[in-house]
């Protein structure tokens, strides 16, 4: 099999495990043609139904600039009905210009995104309960390849090493990570209190009686991280993201935050103080909806997109904002924006006992 063909076979099989009869709806950009094509054959001879959204570029863009107050608090029946109904979700990252929506109004996109609330309550819902099989994957384009400050090759080979499709066997690879991380996620299901701590960073917050996640792919493509959401009224400290953080298409850098039981009650960005303010004006945004520890080691840089960088072994994130469900939190929100810290000269605490040491677990 060629690269996409390895790929695709990977989604479907492992990622999504189509089976005949499914529905799946997969929604990209025109550039992801190659893969599309190598993910619908695949599927069709397994039997599924393939509903396939094809965005162009500036699309959202000419939307959010040109649309009324109706317009944009008009629900979408079309994906309400296919995230209510549907058995399968597949979203394909293939970006044209990561920056073309940096100047929508933030009053029209509050107006958006409240609009869809609903449709977001039921994915995520859905992909709690595991009703809805969803995965997350990147289509290697030239925007993205600029922002990671890579040649077009250059992130092709990024983006297929940190899937692992250079092995031989892509979903051996995967099984493998499954099997080493749900060790790690045991114990941590059997702990209560977690501080997080490094030169600029310590804080603390309660897990008792949440569920830690092993995400080893089949969720996101790549993946490689554990992850929970805190009881959300024990987080306290501060915390400092040194990882550059992408969010709506703009920038922040070197995020601090200040928190006091689970509320952030001060926030400060070297970059990026106008996005950080803005955001933390939405309801739930104050308080955190994730918390996570990256264990891909194949992924050895930072790339600005969110689906690679909080993976990175050897960091941990936080997310403010909407929590996942199946992990038992319960904070809510429009948005959950990821935010990364380096811990390879860091450490992580258990009910008082080191289990991770500059950037590796040690249990």
């Amino acid at each position: 099999m060629n690269i996409l063909e390895k790929y695709a076979d990977l989604l479907t099989r492992y990622c999504l495990d189509i089976q005949s009869g499914d529905a799946l709806y997969i929604s990209t950009t025109i550039l992801a043609e190659p893969l599309v094509k190598e993910v619908y054959g695949k599927c069709i001879q397994l039997g599924a139904k393939v509903h396939i959204n094809f965005d162009f570029s500036e699309k959202h863009k000419i939307f959010m600039d040109n649309a009324n107050d109706e317009q944009l608090s008009e629900v979408d029946d079309i994906k309400l009905k296919i995230m209510s109904e549907y058995d399968a979700f597949l979203a394909i990252r293939a970006p044209y210009n990561l920056r073309e929506n940096n100047n929508v109004s933030p009053e029209k996109s509050k107006k958006w995104s409240e609009a869809n609330a609903e449709i977001n309550k039921i994915y995520f819902s859905r992909t709690a309960d595991g009703s809805l099989k969803r995965s997350l994957c990147q289509f290697p384009t030239q925007a993205s390849a600029q922002e990671a400050g890579m040649s077009l090759e250059e992130y092709k080979n990024f983006v297929f090493n940190a899937c692992n499709l250079f092995e031989e066997d892509p979903v051996a690879s995967w099984l493998n990570v499954r099997k080493n991380q749900q060790r790690i996620v045991d114990y941590l299901n059997s702990s209560e209190s977690i501080v997080y701590k490094n030169d600029k960073t310590e804080i603390s917050f309660n897990v008792k009686g949440r569920t830690w996640i092993n995400s080893d792919g089949r969720t996101n493509m790549p993946s490689g991280e554990v992850f929970t959401g805190p009881i959300e009224d024990s987080v306290n400290g501060i915390v400092h993201f040194d990882y550059p953080s992408i969010y709506r298409g703009k920038e922040a850098k070197n995020i601090t935050l200040q928190v006091e039981n689970g509320e952030i009650i001060n926030w400060k960005a070297e970059v990026g103080q106008d996005l950080l303010d803005e955001i933390m004006d939405i309801e739930g945004a104050r308080f955190f909806g994730e918390v996570a520890i990256g264990t891909n080691y194949s992924i050895k840089q930072a790339t600005k997109n969110i689906l690679f960088d909080e993976k990175i072994g050897g960091t941990i994130h936080m997310a403010i904002g909407q929590s996942y469900i199946q992990t038992g939190g319960k904070n809510k929100s429009t948005i959950h924006w990821d935010m990364i810290a380096d811990m390879k000269q860091g450490s992580i605490i258990a009910d008082d006992q080191v289990i991770y040491k500059n950037g590796k677990f040690i249990i």
